[in-house]
């Protein structure tokens, strides 16, 4: 069994505490995927994140190993050590230049957004203007597809997430996005995006924000109420699990540099609090989610699908 978390957060900075992982293992994780940079960040910080973090890796081989590729998970489990995988949020990172997704593959990037949150030259952002996916961002998709990269369209607009898993050759995720059935906020997808990333072969995976779970303090049986909501409506092969916990470290300063306005990224007007960080589920939620999904009727097959085999086969899909 591979336990699979399809998106946490670490400070956007080369010297960041990876200690909290160690937690997360614990809890029984076996893969995380790690943000290395969004659009709000530019391509030096993100080069600079990428670096300290392989770093960190490297120096821990007992605890940590950066792979490519779902036979080195697997083999990474039976060690004892936490895979890890590196994402994207955003296009801009790859500056307009579709050859630029090899590149962050070879860089340790097994899965990427094309627009967070606002527009972009390649896509829009879940709180813009729809315009969907542009020219450019045909042939991003065309490149990142090439790559072997998982295409993610988490805080993409709607439009243009629906013409994204339309023209992908590869299964498309959400890997942190809830049903906006159950919470109608700006971040969540739609039943109709549900079902046409289903449709890609692709999987939903839970965030654990208490803005998109509807809860003020978010626990296991919260995720496990959006679990159920996805399987119900396209089938327990299609949901997973991006708890999208953000990790911070009151020493490190990882303020994107430059003219960053927060307010301009989670706009208070979508449903962002401003001044106020959401709640995220606990890093030992994992423990607890099993026992919570037994609740709704899932059989331990079906658990094992939504905790990890569901990613697993969009992996071996995808990666090369």
């Amino acid at each position: 069994m591979i336990n699979w978390d399809a998106h946490l957060c670490l400070p956007q900075h080369p010297q960041a505490d990876f200690s909290p992982l160690q937690q997360l293992h614990a809890a029984g994780v076996n893969y995380v995927s790690i943000n290395v940079g969004a659009d709000m960040n530019p391509v030096p910080q993100v080069m600079s994140v990428i670096a300290g973090y392989r770093a960190t890796i490297a120096a821990n081989p007992e605890r940590y190993r950066l792979v490519s590729g779902v036979d080195e998970i697997i083999q990474a489990a039976a060690d004892g050590v936490l895979a890890i995988g590196f994402d994207l949020e955003g296009a801009m990172p790859l500056m307009d230049q579709p050859e630029m997704a090899a590149v962050y593959a070879q860089l340790g990037v097994r899965q990427m957004h094309f627009a967070y949150n606002r527009n972009n030259s390649v896509a829009d952002g879940c709180h813009d203007t729809a315009r969907g996916l542009t020219p450019l961002g045909q042939r991003m998709l065309e490149a990142v597809n090439a790559a072997g990269i998982i295409v993610d369209c988490s805080h993409t607009g709607r439009l243009c997430s629906l013409e994204i898993m339309a023209a992908s050759s590869k299964p498309v995720v959400f890997s942190h996005a809830n049903p906006f059935a159950l919470v109608p906020h700006g971040r969540n997808v739609t039943d109709e995006q549900i079902h046409a990333c289903a449709a890609t072969g692709g999987v939903v995976c839970i965030s654990g924000l208490s803005w998109f779970l509807g809860s003020e303090q978010p626990a296991a049986a919260d995720v496990a109420r959006h679990v159920g909501y996805v399987a119900d409506l396209v089938g327990v092969a299609h949901v997973g699990i991006g708890l999208d916990i953000c990790l911070t470290q009151k020493d490190l300063d990882d303020t994107p540099p430059g003219a960053f306005d927060p307010s301009w990224w989670w706009p208070e007007a979508a449903g962002y609090r401003a001044g106020r960080a959401p709640a995220f589920v606990p890093l030992n939620a994992w423990k607890a989610l099993p026992m919570e999904l037994r609740k709704l009727g899932m059989a331990p097959s079906e658990i094992e699908q939504v905790l990890g085999r569901n990613m697993l086969r969009v992996a071996r899909a995808t990666w090369q």
